[in-house]
């Protein structure tokens, strides 16, 4: 079995802002501990995947500093995407490149920028799914058992009757759902979050886009005569330009009759936003969590992260507090999914600078 990894590491981390900035997205950060969220992305595939079998797919902003973060990789294995036009082209591109090396390859498909726990179960969950995938020509993704009535992720609904070990055919995808809706889902049982990894044949994803996503496949079979020539920078651009954005979810996996779901039993969070790092993080006795130089009084259940530069918070509760740079974020943790909205600000009003 030929496992390989396709890491999707092309994102600008809108609701990390200010810390996340366009050339050092969240993937690229230290949000815990002392690795960048994509080089333990890396680090846990450790005696899964080979070295040579790990593609990075990312963008001509940040492929220089993921070289830096991730020597032990093939230069080659860091592909740029010449516009970002979301998850079915990267994942289209890098299948046609894994094909051109192993037509019979399998890939793992994972975002860069999740924290996973219990790495060996992870392991576990992806072999078994990969071992599936290989023998039944199916399309699994990884759902997560709901641990609250979260509204940040989109749900999965399965068979709860499972058709091999750990694997079980997919009902419905569901939208991120409003709270009661979210309740119910974590009620009813056979709901999971999606998280976002995917495992499959590279010729199954393919035949799939063929069938279903014809204009990419078009494109996808541009780009694999193109592969070889001297000028392939420049084709991709030209074939890219035309792509839709679409999503490997909306394109592909909600439409399919070949989706299945693995129940993934690890510790997993896709840290979508500042209030996620805030329940992730060590706190204490007041439910605080800071890094650097930060002094409190009377504030409680808060995050407050200024390394450089002394803070000093009084009288506040439940909020995000980040001081980075010449930035300053002041935010209720109740509104972290909004940070994102200042990003669109700073581009429209052209503070290119703070971006």
């Amino acid at each position: 079995m030929n496992l390989y990894a396709v890491i999707m590491a092309g994102g600008v981390g809108s609701r990390f802002w200010p810390r996340s900035k366009k050339k050092m997205p969240k993937q690229l950060l230290n949000i815990f501990g002392d690795d960048t969220m994509i080089q333990a992305t890396v680090k846990r595939l450790t005696g899964m995947v080979e070295k040579n079998r790990i593609y990075i797919i990312t963008n001509e902003l940040q492929s220089s500093e993921i070289k830096n973060q991730l020597p032990d990789l093939p230069k080659e294995n860091i592909i740029e995407e010449p516009f970002g036009r979301n998850t079915a082209a990267c994942i289209g591109l890098a299948s046609v490149i894994i094909k051109a090396k192993d037509p019979e390859a399998i890939t793992v498909v994972l975002p860069a920028d999740h924290i996973i726990k219990d790495v060996e179960e992870f392991k576990r969950t992806i072999e078994n799914a990969a071992s599936f995938a290989n023998e039944s020509k199916g399309l699994i993704t990884i759902g997560i058992k709901p641990t609250r009535p979260e509204t940040g992720y989109g749900y999965i609904q399965i068979n709860d009757k499972p058709v091999a070990s750990n694997i079980f055919k997919v009902v419905t995808f569901a939208e991120k759902p409003n709270y009661a809706t979210a309740v119910r889902f974590l009620e009813s049982g056979d709901f999971l979050w999606n998280s976002g990894m995917f495992i499959w044949r590279v010729d199954v994803i393919l035949d799939e886009i063929k069938n279903l996503m014809p204009d990419l496949h078009e494109g996808l079979v541009d780009i694999e005569k193109s592969l070889y020539a001297n000028n392939f920078k420049e084709e991709l651009k030209n074939i890219y330009a035309q792509l839709k954005k679409i999503s490997i979810d909306y394109g592909i996996m909600e439409r399919s009759s070949k989706v299945y779901l693995t129940k993934g039993s690890f510790s997993w969070s896709d840290v979508g936003s500042w209030e996620e790092v805030y329940q992730l993080s060590p706190k204490n006795e007041n439910g605080i969590a800071s890094i650097g130089k930060v002094y409190t009084k009377m504030v409680n259940d808060s995050y407050i992260y200024s390394p450089d530069k002394m803070t000093a918070v009084i009288g506040l509760d439940n909020v995000i507090i980040i001081n980075h740079g010449d930035t300053l974020l002041v935010c209720r943790r109740d509104k972290a999914q909004d940070v994102k909205e200042i990003v669109d600000y700073l581009k429209i009003n052209k503070f290119d600078e703070h971006l």
